[in-house]
């Protein structure tokens, strides 16, 4: 999540595609007119599921046919819909650079790779965790396990040199 203003120019840039359509010059100056928040969402399906919570694009009829919609709800008309959502899974790659630059984006692993990385990094540890949670049987064991798993990450910054207390 970030809170930050975009010039028209950078409104240009981010909304490169809509060029040369009548409405681009009132959609950079309205996006560039005030603060926006940026977000990153992160899930299964994430773009097909944000598009199904924003509804259609033009909030008047977003009104109409999907009136529990983020954009009929908080939109007021077909430039002012309130809320961006990427097209596809490649525009939210370059929007996430966009308005992240300092984000590395990884692939997501699948099929026999997303099973090696899961054999090799989470079962071990999530195994560990779950035998201490028996063993130690917590009033709150969500809780227990979350704190167990933070403080047992196997990927955890370590320090590469020692730390030497000094007279």
């Amino acid at each position: 999540k970030r809170k930050l203003q975009l010039s028209p120019e950078q409104c240009s840039n981010f909304y490169a595609d809509q060029y040369g359509k009548v409405f681009f010059p009132n959609l950079t100056a309205y996006m560039s007119s005030g603060p926006l928040v940026a977000m990153v969402l992160a899930r299964h399906c994430a773009v097909s599921y944000w598009k199904e919570l924003l509804g259609p694009s033009n909030s008047v009829r977003a009104r109409r046919t999907h009136p529990h919609s983020l954009r009929a709800i908080y939109g007021t008309d077909d430039l002012r819909n309130a809320l961006h959502g990427s097209l596809n899974v490649s525009s939210a790659e370059r929007e996430i650079r966009f308005m992240f630059p300092e984000v590395i984006l990884e692939p997501i692993p699948a099929g026999q790779r997303a099973r090696d990385y899961l054999n090799l990094y989470v079962k071990p540890t999530l195994l560990a965790g779950l035998t201490a949670l028996c063993k130690e049987k917590p009033a709150d064991p969500m809780t227990w396990l979350a704190d167990w798993l933070i403080e047992h990450n196997p990927n955890k910054p370590r320090l590469q040199h020692q730390i030497t207390e000094e007279e």
